[in-house]
């Protein structure tokens, strides 16, 4: 499958691609090429977003409108956003970028047409080391058929106006002309277990540990807080599991059972809700993937991931991390040489 004007398979991206395949799809392009099982896939790139974009400002004005207002302007910020996302929703796609789109779905699915998909934002801000812009954006889940995936590829581009995305913006002083959106559609992986994992401790930055969050069926049900996952601190190098905290999953996330797409929550069976959800021998492979893709980056990484119903791990995405990260790149004050005047500085400060 080769790419082309406005389709890039995984194959063909790395990390130095970011301004035209965004964090999400960079990162995924970068995992695949380092030989890490990544769900298949392929990025519509940030040019067509700048094209459907350009027709629509036409029309009227979207960037400036938006770089008009104030970060505490809510009010304002929700209507705009309700009538960009609207235009960007019932706008048709140009004639030769759905066909790519269809040709590439094909590609994909192949003999299965009706395979279930993931369509997922990738904003070019998103998953950057000095920005928190993921999860501002919209994902879709278990997106079943050509016609769905070319309808939630313009709902990716609209959720760029979601309030939430454009308060931060305004807030950060980010420029519009700088921020773009590209979409992933990628294969589905239909999850016995998905979580979280941080290749150093999110709550006391210890780069010698490996945490994981894990919970039955879909890693949604983690990402969006739903579920309290199952919680394990594992040492690098030795494998010791440290901290093995179990939780009641008490529901999951599932592909909806009424045939089309989208997924369901549902209860969790009572036999299963306080069992791990993951197995020792999965923690130790977690945590070799874990190193690996650290070692890749050359910096600590906070990763999701998902294991079919097979036994099968596949990586979903990896991105910096950054709270630890920002805090050691502090400044440091330079001590006086009068240590009175040092001390006077600091609770001077503090008025």
């Amino acid at each position: 499958m080769r790419s082309s004007e406005n389709i890039r398979w995984f194959a063909d991206i790395t990390l130095q691609d970011r301004s035209a395949v965004g964090g999400k799809g960079g990162s995924l392009g970068e995992l695949t090429r380092a030989g890490i099982a990544v769900p298949p896939g392929f990025v519509v790139r940030t040019g067509a977003f700048e094209r459907f974009l350009a027709k629509l400002e036409l029309e009227e004005p979207i960037r400036p409108r938006v770089e008009s207002l104030r970060d505490d302007e809510l009010e304002e910020i929700t209507v705009l956003s309700q009538r960009v996302r609207a235009r960007f929703e019932n706008a048709a796609l140009p004639q030769d970028l759905q066909s790519e789109i269809l040709e590439a779905h094909a590609g994909l699915c192949g003999e299965r047409p009706d395979s279930p998909l993931a369509v997922r934002s990738s904003a070019t801000t998103e998953d950057a080391e000095d920005t928190s812009f993921a999860g501002l954006q919209d994902t879709f889940l278990w997106v079943m058929g050509a016609p769905a995936t070319l309808k939630y590829v313009r709902s990716c581009w609209a959720s760029l106006y979601s309030v939430p995305s454009i308060a931060y913006r305004r807030k950060h002083r980010i420029r519009e002309d700088r921020v773009a959106m590209a979409v992933v559609v990628q294969q589905m992986v239909d999850a016995r277990t998905a979580g979280v994992m941080f290749t150093r401790s999110p709550l006391t930055g210890d780069r010698s540990v490996i945490t994981i969050e894990a919970t039955w069926g879909l890693g949604s049900a983690v990402v969006s807080g739903e579920v309290t996952p199952d919680r394990f601190v594992i040492a690098k190098i030795t494998g010791e599991i440290s901290i093995r905290d179990i939780s009641d999953k008490h529901i999951r996330h599932l592909p909806a059972t009424h045939g089309g797409s989208g997924i369901d929550e549902v209860e969790t069976p009572e036999e299963m809700r306080r069992l791990p959800s993951v197995s020792d021998d999965e923690l130790a492979a977690l945590r070799d993937l874990g190193r690996k893709i650290e070692r890749h980056y050359g910096r600590p990484q906070d990763i999701e991931w998902a294991i079919d119903r097979n036994g099968k791990i596949f990586m979903l995405q990896s991105r910096p991390e950054t709270v630890w990260s920002a805090k050691e790149a502090m400044p440091v004050a330079r001590p006086a040489q009068d240590p009175h005047t040092h001390v006077m500085n600091i609770f001077g400060g503090r008025r």
